[in-house]
């Protein structure tokens, strides 16, 4: 438990001076910086070499942090979120207190609850989401572990959390979006 509160205490003194992350998450390895800060989801475009018109997911911590970031939040979402085994994105619509460069042109942002123990404390300590995006060039294929990331990944990010560097990741989460008026679409299983 040490070894991850000293990497959380690392992560969030990059993140709080608006840098980016390269960090293990629920899922795949991801980059990563504070979802408040347009400048550095900017980095984060820049060094995925990723269109800005393609969004990236936020991760979050609970119920709060959900709220802060959606007005609303359908009904159908709370079902979702507590019937998923596996991790699952839900896209929703109207987000608010986020940086501007993350919200796609339908006014929809991308958000996933994490339960792993470094992102679930790091967004503890941040009180913010946390962008999430696969560790690669846009168009390459998604790093299945630590072994994979280009080095010009790993030289692009401000730090690399020193954590599950042996783990092979899980398959991307499933993605499902949800409109305020009850409209769902699964984009990725």
């Amino acid at each position: 438990m040490q070894e991850i509160n000293n990497e959380v205490h690392k992560a969030y003194e990059i993140i709080k001076e608006g840098g980016i992350i390269l960090y293990p998450t629920d899922t795949v390895w991801g980059i990563g910086c504070d979802a408040t800060n347009p400048e550095a989801v900017a980095k984060i475009f820049k060094l995925k070499q990723r269109a800005e018109t393609q969004s990236m997911i936020v991760l979050m911590n609970g119920e709060k942090m959900m709220y802060n970031v959606f007005k609303e939040i359908p009904e159908v979402a709370w079902q979702i979120l507590d019937l998923s085994e596996n991790p699952t994105t839900l896209v929703l619509d109207q987000p608010r207190n986020v940086a501007s460069n993350l919200i796609a042109a339908d006014n929809t942002l991308a958000m996933r609850l994490v339960k792993e123990p470094f992102c679930y404390k790091l967004l503890e300590r941040m009180k913010k989401p946390l962008v999430s995006t696969s560790a690669n060039i846009s168009g390459q294929a998604t790093p299945k572990s630590f072994k994979e990331i280009s080095p010009e990944i790993i030289k692009g990010v401000d730090y690399v959390v020193n954590l599950h560097h042996d783990k092979i990741a899980g398959k991307p989460s499933t993605i499902i979006k949800l409109t305020n008026d009850s409209q769902v679409k699964i984009i990725r299983k």
